[in-house]
């Protein structure tokens, strides 16, 4: 095994303590809100808060990554989330929840941009779905771990000391961080032969060096792609957004299920996904293999993702058994992840300079989160509406087609970008 497959390991734990501190809210829910008399749609405006500021900072923290680097934009951001994750234990009263979930999502805005760029400096293009996938699995193995760990601590110690448990394991990832990252031609653990492949290869593509010149982000957002790329992200993040924000709940007031039942039921969805996209991400590594990592054959995975997904949410209210319920949710979410993966692949396939990638992941970020905040409030009225979750299962399906639609016509083609010194030049023979 290459010891490069720390790095992997890192970017896997970085996105599981992220989406673990993420998912803290949605499993104390129901106590939270009987202690502060919450409303469904006070509880999607909070479970939405920290989406705000992520939005807010995506881009700037994208363009911080690619000026500073990621080991150090990592270390403040993870700081930073962790502290008002563990704060978050403390609120008073409805605005103060509001407040530390608004600096959580602030922090943790650098993940994405700082694993995209760690992804293209220490990976070759034939490994990269399959580390995306590795990085995002983190996003569904910790909301698996939070249902069963933050469940568990809320049942025997309440919810206040959950959140002060799940902000103190940031910085325990935070020390080894420190003593253990940096870029390839520094780290000392590196063998000189790896650090010579990696080096050689992370600026290639199909065998090709390339010789297109980083572009501003005004260039990246002339492309129809870099659109394209971000209404993917948005379709999967408002559906990611409704499960991590409202499955806990569902399946308390609407399946009628126990706190304890429910820590279960809603980690298995989470590890089943964490299984499926790392299946597919090995599969469309080899798919890509030798060709077509350049002219993006991998949306066709995120399309076939996306039509799965869009089928098996919208028919979660014709659903009346659990276990099938349950195992629906499971692939349902296994496609988003696998979505979430090969978008971030994508990007670092069709973009022509490893050094747009921060700017470039900050901008989809951004803006499928724009898309992806509605989510929680959206349920919330739908709730208080129809005191139901059926449209928003119904909602959430056909975003999954906007998705799949988006990736077959949009995000079809290389971005081709014109710098200020040079003409623009094309990627394709």
């Amino acid at each position: 095994m290459p010891k490069r497959s720390l790095i992997a390991l890192f970017l896997f734990t970085l996105t599981a303590i992220n989406y673990l501190d993420r998912l803290a809210l949605s499993m104390a829910a129901k106590p939270v809100a009987q202690e502060f008399h919450l409303s469904p749609v006070q509880l999607g405006y909070l479970f939405s808060s920290y989406l705000w500021a992520y939005v807010l900072v995506s881009i700037p923290m994208g363009m911080l990554v690619d000026r500073f680097g990621a080991r150090r934009t990592a270390a403040v951001g993870i700081a930073v989330w962790s502290a008002a994750t563990a704060c978050t234990g403390a609120g008073m009263n409805y605005l103060m929840l509001i407040a530390s979930r608004f600096v959580m999502g602030g922090g943790e805005a650098v993940t994405n941009p700082c694993g995209a760029r760690i992804v293209r400096e220490w990976f070759p293009a034939s490994e990269r779905g399959t580390v995306n996938a590795v990085f995002n699995a983190g996003a569904f193995a910790g909301p698996a771990l939070s249902a069963v760990v933050v469940g568990y601590l809320i049942q025997v110690a309440g919810w206040r000391f959950a959140f002060v448990a799940a902000g103190a394991i940031g910085f325990v990832w935070l020390a080894a961080w420190l003593l253990w990252f940096g870029p390839p031609e520094r780290v000392r653990w590196l063998s000189d032969a790896e650090r010579t492949s990696i080096v050689a290869q992370r600026g290639m593509r199909d065998g090709e060096r390339d010789h297109a010149g980083a572009a501003g982000l005004a260039a990246l957002l002339r492309t129809r792609t870099m659109w394209g790329l971000a209404l993917i992200g948005g379709s999967d993040a408002y559906c990611s957004y409704l499960f991590l924000s409202w499955l806990p709940s569902y399946l308390q007031t609407a399946r009628h299920l126990s706190l304890g039942t429910t820590s279960l039921y809603t980690a298995v969805p989470y590890a089943t996904a964490f299984v499926i996209s790392i299946s597919v991400a090995q599969i469309s590594d080899r798919f890509l293999k030798g060709s077509g990592v350049a002219t993006g054959r991998r949306r066709f995975f995120i399309a076939g993702s996306s039509l799965t997904a869009a089928a098996l949410i919208a028919s979660v209210p014709f659903v009346d058994s659990v276990p099938v319920l349950l195992g629906m949710i499971a692939v349902a979410i296994g496609c988003i992840a696998t979505n979430t993966s090969q978008v971030f692949a994508l990007t670092n396939d069709l973009l022509p300079d490893p050094r747009d990638i921060g700017k470039a992941m900050g901008f989809e970020v951004a803006a499928a989160n724009v898309i992806g905040f509605l989510s929680p409030i959206v349920t919330g009225y739908v709730i208080a509406i129809t005191t139901s979750f059926d449209a928003a299962f119904v909602i959430a399906g056909a975003m999954m087609l906007l998705g799949a639609g988006s990736a077959l016509f949009i995000a079809n083609r290389p971005m081709q970008t014109r710098t200020a010194e040079e003409p623009a030049v094309s990627l394709v023979p």
